[in-house]
């Protein structure tokens, strides 16, 4: 994830800037750059690659300011070079981002046709843009700031300085943190606790929708209607720890939240929303010829992995095994001559999963690992790496991790298919704009999901509960049960539909919840009755489904936004993940640390 200070100082902010930047690496990223207002006017510096890169040149060519901005960027819009590095300025402002503006598209024709030009690939520098050509029509700071924040969609964290206003920082939060600190006659925005450690304890955590405008001596924030609010103040005590809670009672919760934006810029790794085409990292085959793919996971990246599987098959036309990890090696596998075996860790050291990655690269196989650590072992090992940049994930029942781990799969299989011709130009475009979609259908789900909080209320008393889905909602079914047994300790089961009338259907009676998963489809109407069959045996039937017809059928329904079918595994993993939250939360169980369980697994 990408990171964000902002400092309203009494003395120079850019070696304030770069210590909390140096706190901010944990969040990975591949450029980073500050600004300063220097005698009123706006002054630069950013680099690619390491935060040092940039320590180097501000030591190389000085710039100093008692007000400044910076940042540490993973490429969403554009590639990792320095014209896409933040920040991004005008004579007249200057501006960093975390998160992805939607409708930049749109925005940058819109500035084309008045003669305003984008020179990079950013988003961000769209805003920008807009932002100085609102101001250039005579807009004062703050009206020009709310001018160009209604005109954006999309998530964002932004931080904002405008030249010749030494006394002011602006700032705006959606789908993405945003953190103000507040100093002795000094302000600050971080993007989260940590960046602002060694500067304030004391903290205001934004809230949706919120904009902020701070001057050295207040903060004033303004709701998203536009009215002036209070907003509690926080007292971190986090000077020697790496993450922060912020407003959210867990991790977990946190984390759930923070996917929209993780989502996003995993996405924009390897999407290029102006060409339709994805770009995977260098390897040293060709995937066009490729005659098997073997995936191999443990846990939660094994339901990813069975996702996929649907996927490569349907799109790609590739024959793919699954493979539990710790069963791999000992199955003996029957490896296919020019196969390539994909593992899917978030740690990239879970034990199982790097054995069976040494055992296929032994047997000749090709190898390629999707992992969320850029250091790790299975990184270094592999031929292919693809990163999920899901950013440190503390809860151990792992959510953005996995949608994350989607999101790459999801994109992989498009550059499969097409490197292997059978996805045309025009439909790696259609799959690439929804994968475009999927962070927005996300949120909206996280804006509005009241209901799932009231069934939880009734599922905590349950001893058993069932998740059932048909075709690639089936992997969904099996992760929901998962993550309810991980979290809430009732015992959970996933089933392909189709497979109930086989024998769960004897455990169905009044006090078993059925949950199941069925957007709207052909498919959709052979989950429904055998949905059907479950509540003419008196099971409590909990539908979720975008097919608004259906919800009176059953006991209680969550109604999703309709999303592409290529996707709808991306986003229906938000509900199962809320059920399980918000359940284990009606127990009063540890959300974050379930028992017996750990983050990483470095045994087998």
């Amino acid at each position: 994830m990408c990171g964000i200070i902002g400092i309203l100082g009494k003395t120079d902010t850019v070696p304030a800037m770069l210590g909390a930047l140096k706190r901010l690496e944990y969040r990975g990223y591949d450029s980073a750059g500050v600004a300063v207002l220097d005698d009123g006017q706006i002054k630069r510096r950013r680099e690619i690659g390491k935060l040092q890169a940039l320590m180097n040149s501000v030591g190389d060519d000085p710039i100093a300011g008692t007000s400044g901005i910076g940042h540490t960027r993973w490429a969403t819009h554009g590639e990792p070079t320095t014209k896409n590095a933040h920040p991004h300025i005008t004579s007249r402002v200057a501006v960093v981002h975390n998160g992805i503006i939607e409708n930049f598209r749109d925005l940058r024709d819109e500035l084309k046709n008045l003669g305003i030009i984008c020179e990079g690939e950013s988003d961000t520098e769209v805003i920008t843009k807009l932002l100085d050509h609102y101001l250039q029509d005579g807009m004062d700071p703050v009206t020009a700031f709310k001018a160009m924040i209604s005109r954006v969609t999309g998530a964002y964290a932004l931080a904002v300085l405008m030249s010749g206003e030494k006394d002011l920082m602006l700032g705006a939060r959606r789908g993405s943190p945003l953190v103000i600190g507040l100093g002795d006659g000094e302000m600050f925005f971080g993007s989260d606790a940590l960046a602002l450690a060694d500067l304030t304890n004391r903290l205001i955590y934004m809230e949706e929708g919120d904009l902020a405008v701070l001057s050295h001596s207040k903060a004033e924030i303004y709701d998203k209607n536009d009215t002036l609010v209070q907003r509690k103040i926080s007292f971190s005590h986090i000077s020697g720890a790496l993450i922060d809670r912020g407003n959210h009672r867990h991790f977990m919760q946190k984390e759930i939240y923070e996917q929209p934006t993780v989502v996003a810029q995993t996405l924009g790794r390897y999407l290029n929303p102006n060409t339709g085409t994805i770009a995977l990292p260098a390897m040293d085959f060709s995937l066009a010829n490729i005659s098997k793919i073997t995936l191999v996971a443990c846990g939660t990246s094994y339901y990813a992995a069975l996702v996929a599987k649907y996927w490569i098959e349907q799109y790609a036309h590739v024959s793919v095994d699954v493979d539990i990890a710790s069963e791999f090696r000992y199955r003996n596998p029957v490896y296919a001559q020019g196969g390539l075996c994909l593992f899917i860790s978030q740690s990239g050291e879970t034990a199982d999963t790097l054995a069976a990655l040494r055992h296929a690269k032994d047997a000749g196989q090709h190898v390629g690992v999707i992992v969320n650590a850029a250091e790790s072992s299975m990184a270094r090992e592999a031929a292919l790496v693809m990163h999920t940049h899901a950013g440190p994930e503390i809860g151990v029942a792992s959510t953005k991790a996995f949608t994350c781990q989607l999101a790459v799969l999801a994109a992989f299989t498009v550059a499969l298919g097409v490197e292997r011709s059978v996805i045309e130009t025009s439909r790696s475009r259609a799959l690439v704009a929804e994968l475009e979609s999927a962070p927005t259908l996300i949120s909206k789900i996280l804006s509005d999901h009241d209901p799932i909080i009231s069934m939880a209320d009734k599922l905590a008393s349950a001893r058993d509960i069932l998740f059932v889905g048909r075709g690639i909602q089936y992997p969904i079914a099996l992760e929901g049960a998962l993550k309810l047994k991980e979290l809430s300790y009732i015992h959970a089961e996933g089933y392909a539909a189709g497979e109930l009338k086989h024998g769960p259907i004897a455990l169905i009676d009044e006090h078993v919840p059925v949950i199941g998963i069925a957007p709207k489809g052909e498919i959709s109407k052979k989950t429904i009755s055998n949905l059907q069959e479950i509540a003419a045996r008196k099971g409590n039937v909990i539908l979720v489904s975008d097919d608004i017809s259906l919800s009176t059928e059953f006991k209680g329904a969550f109604i999703m936004p309709t999303a592409g079918q290529f996707i709808e595994p991306l986003v229906y993993a938000i509900p199962v993940q809320l059920i399980a939250y918000y359940t284990a939360v009606a127990k009063g169980t540890d959300v974050d640390q379930p028992r017996n369980l750990a983050k990483a697994v470095t045994v087998e």
